[in-house]
């Protein structure tokens, strides 16, 4: 029992404050009220996550033993996110073929909507700030890692490991760690009231319009994570791979529900990969990035999204359509910020690509849904960056990495 609640108290506290949190939304309008409790959370979170992405992609970089390895890494990561998206993409529009998610009788309703950014906007916005202090934002998560990711490098050209810098990288990076830890103790508190305000103030929303659509959304994502996480984790870690992933995934999988932001679950990640046994510098890498770039369940609602809205207007969503959505599904959920509602840049972008002529009914639709499936998409989305950490291990030091891992354990 001692050993069983040293690995799983913290995940049932999790559990009790978002259970006692939606019971307490469904029953009490005034639930409301309790949102600062959940916000206190996750911005303790936010002012650690920030340093934490930048140390922690700079000292991967920095103390790799060669810029050859740390090529192969980004290279990898970057296939491993795309490719899980794709595949994550395409699930959702096969269920989307055989169930329609319109009725006939549904009525769009026109609401406003900002000009839509040209391409070239999106893409600097994306991946550059203008000026350095921009940098230090949750709402540039992506741009920071650019600029870690090159000061990772400029480290290793002045001499890699052995500098100051790269140790004190490192040590800053553990030392935010144990920040985590002592935040997280605040944790099922913060749950309870951030569910307490989602089920007050959407709990009516989600049994009108959307219910359809939200109740095949919910079911998918947990059908995605319990059925092709093991998938992967197996191609990663080979045999023992998908046992060992579901011994830590649910920690990080309830983080990602309760807090709707994959940055904020990050340290959570950390904790997960390094108790798997993965190379700190894969963990250091993969984790943050994934928080950015690796977005299944945004890929999968990316898709939702469109069926949903060519139903509404009448329209039939093809092959061609289809492989248009998963492209741009892919390609936006990659690049959408790692933060609660981070996705409305991509919801934008899915609107102007299919439904230009009716933004101003579209995207105020898709952004009630994207707000409405977060909690699963960021578990699908948070939780999906420990298991891409078991394929870029794989690739990047070896098939048999998690049965070395597994030996040295038992003979201790």
């Amino acid at each position: 029992m001692k050993k069983f609640l040293k690995n799983y108290a913290f995940i049932i506290f999790m559990l009790i404050g978002i259970v006692a949190g939606c019971v307490t939304g469904a029953f009490w309008p005034g639930a409301k009220a309790l949102e600062p409790l959940g916000t206190l959370f996750i911005n303790m979170m936010f002012c650690i996550v920030v340093p934490m992405v930048f140390c922690s992609i700079a000292s991967a970089v920095a103390n790799m033993d060669n810029a050859k390895r740390a090529g192969k890494l980004m290279g990898t990561t970057l296939v491993t996110f795309c490719a899980t998206a794709a595949i994550a993409a395409v699930i959702m529009y096969i269920v989307c073929r055989l169930i329609p998610l319109v009725p006939e009788s549904y009525k769009a309703v026109e609401g406003a909507v900002d000009d839509p950014m040209s391409l070239g906007e999106l893409v600097v916005g994306f991946f550059t700030k203008p000026d350095f202090h921009e940098l230090l934002s949750r709402r540039a998560i992506l741009p920071l890692i650019v600029f870690a990711v090159l000061f990772g490098f400029g480290v290793q050209m002045s001499g890699g490991k052995e500098t100051v810098m790269a140790k004190f990288l490192a040590s800053a990076t553990d030392t935010l760690m144990n920040m985590v830890k002592l935040v997280s103790y605040y944790a099922p508190i913060g749950f309870f009231g951030f569910f307490a305000y989602l089920v007050a103030t959407y709990g009516p929303q989600l049994i009108s319009d959307y219910s359809k659509t939200l109740l095949i959304y919910y079911v998918l994502s947990f059908a995605y994570m319990f059925a092709m996480f093991p998938l992967y984790a197996r191609f990663g870690g080979g045999k023992g791979g998908a046992k060992v992933m579901f011994k830590h995934l649910f920690k990080p999988a309830a983080v990602s529900f309760g807090t709707c932001s994959s940055v904020a679950t990050i340290p959570t990640n950390m904790e997960a990969a390094e108790e798997t046994g993965i190379s700190k510098d894969v963990s250091k890498v993969v984790l943050p990035m994934g928080a950015t770039m690796h977005m299944d369940g945004s890929a999968m609602s990316a898709i939702i999204k469109v069926a949903f809205l060519f139903g509404v207007f009448g329209k039939d969503f093809g092959t061609w359509e289809a492989i248009l959505a998963i492209v741009v599904a892919v390609f936006s959920s990659v690049a959408m910020s790692g933060i609660p509602g981070g996705g409305g840049t991509g919801e934008l972008v899915l609107c102007t690509v299919f439904f230009p002529d009716q933004l101003a009914i579209a995207y105020p639709i898709a952004l009630a849904l994207g707000n409405l499936v977060d909690p699963p998409a960021t578990m699908v989305n948070a939780a999906g960056d420990y298991v891409a950490s078991f394929i870029v291990e794989r690739f990047v030091t070896g098939k048999d990495w998690l049965q070395k891992q597994l030996k040295a354990k038992s003979k201790k």
